[in-house]
């Protein structure tokens, strides 16, 4: 009891110190509420980002919170990890390179009791970072109008789940989580000429929750070998945030300001999500994933201002700019062998790809479709008292592209540290 009251207080105090934010510096963080994260953690993000099918007793799998069953009865799992990149965007002829990056996410897990394991932690939701201008010749008043497009933040999310094993084949588990976080753009001109100019931000603070509910079934195949059917469903709902719209508009002779804010009342709303895998597993040697995800943002409406003319105009809901979302990721993880004295042995080797498509439009066209591929490693950590914990270390290359639009090769490197002691066992002294 005393050592789940410690655990249970150290989950308090990293989900109030931490916030879990990834970076970008895509400028399609622009639209809709971001560049989306999911809930991978270091093994998942070797293996292309799969897991729904997924279930060990010693790693944390916050994807499919049925998994949570699964957790050793000794032990208690805690587990971080951060996140650098360096993306090229290119455009025509023009090209950028730009780095970002930071602490990613940190989770926990123990048992409660037999059949019922808890999970904690703090996970990115989405990011918000980008900065680009634009420029306009005006040769009527023989000005140039420069456009700086900005933009700053996003949404994170602390969950708390609970998975438990209902019959041996069958383990539900859900995972509540609070959102929150703000995102900022704002589109502001400036001039080399007296031409009024003008400044628009859209804000949107949210504090809302999350849920996730899945499954797990596990069919044995041999002695050895079991197929795993993993479900997530997350319900859509209205965050009752209200986004509001500042816009100034500054004249060049007299210097005067005006100002208009436009604000909507529950406004925001968050998609229906679902999710399917399965995974193979031949002892401790061999695992296989495979998963599906599907998002219903073309169900959702966003808030939008529309110039309307003559200094008039107006902040609204419209529908269609956002697309349902898919996504397809596989991967697999190999161990030579996991008892093995020799190092190399004992090393995880992980691979895995993937494909999503957008889920907003970009005038009147589909956002660019996205590919990666990753290469990882667990690397045991071995000393005299723990052969348990894994330092996670993982490559990944991700490319956005689509007609007439900026493209994007981003490089990232993923690191993560799953600490596992078993805090839970009784020693005996002779």
């Amino acid at each position: 009891m005393n050592k789940s009251l410690c655990c249970l207080a150290l989950m308090a105090l990293t989900t109030i110190g931490a916030s879990a934010q990834s970076g970008t510096n895509s400028p399609y963080s622009q639209f809709g509420l971001g560049d989306l994260a999911n809930q991978t953690v270091g093994q998942n993000k070797g293996m292309g980002g799969v897991g729904y099918g997924f279930r060990m007793g010693n790693e944390v799998n916050p994807m499919n919170p049925a998994s949570y069953s699964s957790v050793d009865s000794l032990t208690f799992i805690f587990d971080a990890g951060l996140s650098l990149q360096t993306t090229q965007m290119r455009e025509g002829q023009e090209k950028l390179n730009s780095k970002s990056g930071g602490f990613d996410y940190v989770v926990g897990t123990l048992r409660l009791m037999k059949h019922l394991g808890m999970s904690f932690g703090i996970l990115p939701y989405s990011n918000v970072g980008y900065k680009y201008y634009t420029r306009e010749r005006l040769p009527e008043v023989d000005a140039t109008i420069r456009t700086t497009h900005e933009g700053s933040g996003g949404y994170n999310q602390v969950f708390l789940g609970l998975g438990y094993q209902i019959i041996k084949p069958l383990s539900v588990g859900f995972n509540f989580a609070y959102l929150w976080g703000t995102g900022e753009r704002s589109v502001a001109t400036s001039s080399t000429s007296d031409v009024n100019t003008l400044t628009k931000i859209y804000r949107t603070t949210m504090n809302s929750y999350r849920l996730d509910i899945g499954l797990q079934y596990v069919q044995p195949l041999s002695k050895n070998d079991k197929l795993t059917l993993g479900v997530v469903v997350s319900p859509g709902h209205n965050t009752g945030a209200d986004p509001e719209c500042i816009i100034t508009n500054r004249k060049s002779t007299t210097g005067q300001r005006d100002s208009l804010t436009y604000q909507l009342d529950d406004a925001i709303e968050l998609p229906w999500t679902y999710g399917a895998g399965l995974a193979f597993q031949h002892g401790n040697k061999l695992r296989v994933g495979v998963d599906y995800q599907m998002q219903k943002w073309g169900n959702v409406v966003m808030p939008e201002y529309v110039d309307e003319g003559n200094g008039k105009g107006s902040y609204q809901l419209k529908s269609g700019l956002l697309k349902d979302m898919h996504r397809v990721n596989v991967g697999a993880e190999y161990v030579p062998n996991a008892n093995s004295v020799k190092f190399f042995n004992r090393v995880r080797y992980r691979i895995g790809a993937g494909y999503t498509t957008p889920y907003y439009y970009i005038n009147n066209g589909d956002g660019p479709k996205e590919y990666h591929v990753s290469l990882g490693f667990g690397i045991p950590i071995l000393n005299n008292y723990n052969h348990r914990s894994i330092l996670n270390i993982s490559a990944e290359w991700n490319r956005r592209s689509a007609s007439n639009l900026v493209k994007e090769n981003t490089f990232r490197i993923n690191i993560g540290l799953t600490f596992n002691e078993r805090w839970f066992a009784k020693w005996k002294v002779d």
